[in-house]
C-alpha cells in the first residue's frame, strides 16, 4: 500500500476519533496507521517518521491508546526498544460496559435530587437520561452476547479470521 494512502487513511481515522470521541488528532492518526502499517509492530522512531510527527507526540498518543486498551508495547528479548502495535484484545467494543451506564444513571439521579421541588418539565431531561442509562445497562450484556455469537458465526463461515489472528 502506498505511504500516501496510509497517511490519508490515518488522517481520516484521526478526524473521526477527534470528532466523535474527543481524542487528540495524533492519537486517532496513530490508531489509523497501526490498522494498516506493515510490519504491524513499529518502534516509536518508525511511527514518528511515518506520521511526520515528533517522538513526544507519538509517545503521548501511544500512552492514550494504551489507556483505552487499543495499543500495546512489547519488547523481544535482547531488543532495546519497544514495539507498538494494536492490542489484539482491544478490538472488543468498550461500549458494551454496562457499568458506565449505571454510573451515568447514578449521576443523573444525583441531579434529580437537586431538583426535588422542580416542575416536571424541569425534571424531565434528567429523568429521561436516567431511564436511558438504566435501559442501556440492562440491554448491553445481552447485546454483547449476541455480538460474540454473531462474530463466531462469521469466523466459522470464514468471513472473519479465527480468533488470535
Amino acid at each position: 500500500m502506498p505511504q500516501d494512502a496510509q497517511l490519508i487513511f490515518a488522517d481520516h481515522v484521526g478526524r473521526f476519533y477527534a470528532r466523535h470521541y474527543a481524542f487528540p488528532p495524533m492519537a486517532g492518526r496513530l490508531l489509523g496507521y497501526l490498522l494498516v502499517c506493515d510490519p504491524a509492530q513499529q518502534t516509536i522512531d518508525e511511527l514518528s517518521d511515518a506520521l511526520l510527527a515528533s517522538r513526544s507526540a507519538i509517545t503521548g498518543a501511544v500512552k492514550l491508546l494504551e489507556s483505552y486498551d487499543l495499543a500495546r508495547r512489547t519488547r523481544s528479548a535482547g531488543e532495546r526498544m519497544d514495539r507498538v502495535s494494536l492490542n489484539p484484545t482491544g478490538r472488543q467494543p468498550q461500549n458494551f460496559d454496562a457499568t458506565l451506564h449505571l454510573e451515568h444513571a447514578a449521576l443523573f439521579r444525583e441531579g434529580l435530587d437537586l431538583l426535588t421541588d422542580a416542575t416536571p418539565t424541569r425534571r424531565a431531561p434528567l429523568e429521561e437520561m436516567v431511564a436511558l442509562a438504566e435501559f442501556l445497562a440492562e440491554r448491553l450484556p445481552a447485546l454483547r452476547d449476541e455480538w460474540h455469537a454473531h462474530r463466531e458465526g462469521l469466523r466459522d463461515s470464514g468471513k472473519l479470521p479465527p480468533s488470535g489472528s
